[in-house]
């Protein structure tokens, strides 16, 4: 076991797959000799060259475009977005070609293309560069989606998306990239459709994933020194949701709680509510609970972006609350 940072997780991963797949190249703005905005490529284009690390113009409907069509003959690209917010500029290319191609070809084209980047609300960085994009793109046909939280999980999921036949959106958040763990020295995978049961619990299911989960974490210590035993699942999957795991806990806890940066309005946990009321309503004794971003550009002002989120006191208030109306 070795101690890793996040970043230099997903770097290893990367490296790793070119080093075993002469398909596999990474393009994006800045990647090649800068290294990446959060140096997630740096020193690979010593190792690999400018063919296989490349450097591309401020455009990403092009350079994606352009991604989808070496896909398309068989190599395997991996876009980096200085921004995942940047991206809305190649929402035409994600959705119409590289999530559809696969199908409106009659399966002559595969497209194994990872979209891989920065995202969620940092640290004062504004409404524009605060973006989350998950739900943009969770309605577009023939997409992956996923979203890592850890070193471990990082690694592991960026491995399996670069071996994989479909496109797969890959999201990092910002303020993840510093976290450290320890990872096995012997190369392993993550199932991309799997979410993860963080902590095992009775009284309520609390949903999450991204950088939420660790504010999930934080608000664990309080409630179980009070007697609460919350059960804490990390989606990782966005697109499928895996609702094998949801479900097994929904029916052991009949409570649920969601716990996301995303906007409320539209985002993942609308579609977790509608989805769990669908298929576990008889399971519920209470209605499910969604905590969410505030509908409104992030704010700059540092104390004004954290009311925009959710925080984890809010977490803890709102599982005593639905375990005080407990009959």
């Amino acid at each position: 076991m070795a101690e890793v940072l996040l970043f230099n997780a997903l770097r290893a991963a990367i490296d790793e797959e070119m080093a075993h797949d002469d398909t596999v190249f990474v393009l994006g703005e800045d990647v090649g000799h800068y290294g990446g905005s959060y140096k997630v490529t740096k020193g690979l284009y010593e190792k690999y060259g400018d063919l296989r690390i490349l450097d591309t113009p401020i455009a990403e409907n092009s350079f994606t475009g352009m991604a989808v069509g070496a896909a398309m003959t068989g190599l395997r690209p991996i876009i980096e977005g200085m921004n995942m917010g940047f991206l809305l500029l190649a929402f035409n290319q994600i959705s119409n070609n590289a999530g559809m191609l696969r199908y409106t070809s009659g399966g002559n084209f595969r497209i194994p293309l990872v979209i891989r980047g920065p995202g969620g609300v940092g640290r004062q960085l504004g409404a524009e560069h605060s973006q989350r994009l998950e739900a943009y793109f969770q309605a577009v046909p023939g997409l992956k989606i996923v979203a890592c939280s850890t070193p471990y999980n990082a690694k592991g999921l960026l491995k399996s998306a670069i071996r994989d036949h479909n496109p797969v959106l890959f999201f990092e958040h910002v303020l993840l990239y510093n976290l450290k763990a320890d990872l096995p020295e012997e190369e392993y995978l993550l199932p991309l459709d799997k979410a993860e049961v963080v902590r095992e619990g009775k009284d309520v299911t609390i949903l999450t994933y991204s950088r939420m989960r660790h504010h999930v974490t934080q608000a664990l210590k309080p409630l179980t020194e009070e007697g609460y035993d919350p059960e804490v699942i990390d989606l990782i999957s966005l697109k499928p949701l895996d609702f094998d795991t949801i479900g097994a806990s929904i029916c052991k806890t009949h409570r649920v709680i969601i716990v996301e940066e995303c906007m409320k309005t539209g985002g993942i946990g609308a579609e977790l509510v509608a989805s769990i009321n669908d298929r576990y309503f008889d399971e519920l004794d209470a209605p499910v609970v969604r905590m969410s971003s505030q509908d409104i550009p992030t704010p700059y002002n540092g104390r004004l972006e954290n009311l925009t989120i959710v925080q984890p006191q809010q977490i803890v208030e709102a599982v005593k609350e639905m375990l005080a109306l407990q009959v």
